[in-house]
């Protein structure tokens, strides 16, 4: 398989295997108890998420400021991400202040534009990644912003194309400029395009800072969906090495973010989406209360149900905003390190700024109602 050209379905997870009920019976049970396992080995046991130094407290009267960073189209569970930060919102929880793209298509940015309207956030800054060539292609879903009811349409928005879109880097450096020292949070559940590029840009007139000390000065945390830290089972249900999708796709990228960012990192692995599963029955029963919702209609253009998709990307918008909440556990602290075949490792250390989610068995059920409550609560707009 061709690394750099391989669609997400099938580099994240052989279709067999998408629902994680079928996979613990095929495999005898082996999923939830030795993919969980972290690859590293701990000399100390993980840490509840509320004790995590690089946890953000929220509140009604504190909400996190969080920068979405996204490959929006390659899979749904970029959409519900961004519906479970509309929530929490709502909710008081955090202030998304932008959404920035690392796919390389044009109709990524209407479709983030039709969500964030939706919700009555239309005026939210979005910037794009132009010529990276990453996953240039328009996607499963993102056509979604194209349908029209009645010469209308049918999920308005103004954002037409990504080619009206400022840059990325532009974007970020505006949005954390404008921002408070060490508050922000940034949550990539994408490539690391955008990130890598803010970190390598040069002071300018947005702000007298480089990339990298202005997010050193501006960004709380990082949290990011990227890399695997169990074995995963291939296709034959042996347990192996996973070369997972976000950090395969630009690798030069995510090695360059994890040089440069002098931030704390929180790392949701493959295998923490992978068994925490988003009910297709919420998808059928739980956004009724409107015609016409751009969440559902993205996730059945996307894989129709009977189809339960991993929650990769909303565990990083979880773990990020409700780091209190017992979610899941951490690892202690260390140091993430990328190959140059996408393989991501760990190696404990007291100074290390990362740590990586684990997924409690004990949790997990709480984890994925508060997934499903939030992706599917209705917009207050």
């Amino acid at each position: 398989m061709n690394l750099s050209t391989a669609h997400r379905s099938s580099l994240r997870l052989p279709r067999s295997f998408q629902n994680f009920r079928f996979a613990a019976s095929l495999l005898g049970g082996l999923l939830l108890s030795d993919c969980l396992l972290p690859n590293a080995s701990l000399s100390q046991p993980p840490t509840p998420a509320a004790t995590t130094p690089s946890a953000t407290n929220s509140s009604a009267t504190n909400p996190v400021p969080i920068i979405f960073d996204t490959d929006m189209g390659n899979d749904c569970d970029d959409a519900l991400a961004l519906g479970v930060i509309h929530a929490l919102e709502s909710r008081g929880e955090c202030k998304l202040l932008a959404v920035t793209i690392t796919k390389d298509h044009e109709l990524a940015t209407p479709y983030v534009d039709c969500v964030n309207t939706f919700y009555g956030r239309g005026d939210i800054p979005i910037g794009v990644c132009r010529n990276s060539g990453k996953t240039p292609d328009p996607g499963k879903y993102n056509q979604v912003s194209q349908i029209m009811d009645n010469g209308q349409f049918r999920f308005p928005h103004d954002l037409l194309s990504g080619n009206n879109a400022p840059t990325a880097v532009e974007v970020l450096r505006n949005t954390l400029a404008n921002a408070q020292d060490h508050s922000v949070v940034i949550v990539q559940v994408g490539f690391s395009t955008n990130l890598a590029n803010l970190l390598q840009s040069p002071a300018d007139a947005i702000h007298p800072l480089p990339g990298r000390q202005l997010v050193a000065q501006k960004v709380k945390l990082v949290s990011i969906m990227a890399g695997a830290f169990a074995k995963i089972p291939n296709e034959k249900g042996e347990l192996t090495d996973h070369r997972e999708y976000n950090v395969a796709e630009d690798i030069a990228s995510i090695k360059k973010l994890v040089e440069l960012c002098d931030v704390p990192m929180l790392w949701s692995g493959f295998e923490i989406g992978l068994n925490l599963t988003y009910p297709h029955q919420s998808i059928l029963e739980d956004f009724r209360y409107t015609p016409h919702h751009p969440l559902p209609e993205a996730y059945i253009a996307y894989i129709p149900p009977p189809h339960d998709r991993p929650t990769w990307d909303l565990t990083s918008v979880l773990a990020a905003i409700r780091p209190n909440r017992s979610y899941f556990d951490v690892s202690q602290p260390g140091t993430v390190s990328v190959s140059d075949n996408a393989l991501t490792t760990f190696a404990q250390s007291e100074t290390g700024k990362h740590r990586f989610l684990i997924l409690n068995p004990l949790t997990a059920e709480k984890a994925r109602e508060a997934l499903v409550q939030l992706a599917s609560q209705p917009a207050s707009r």
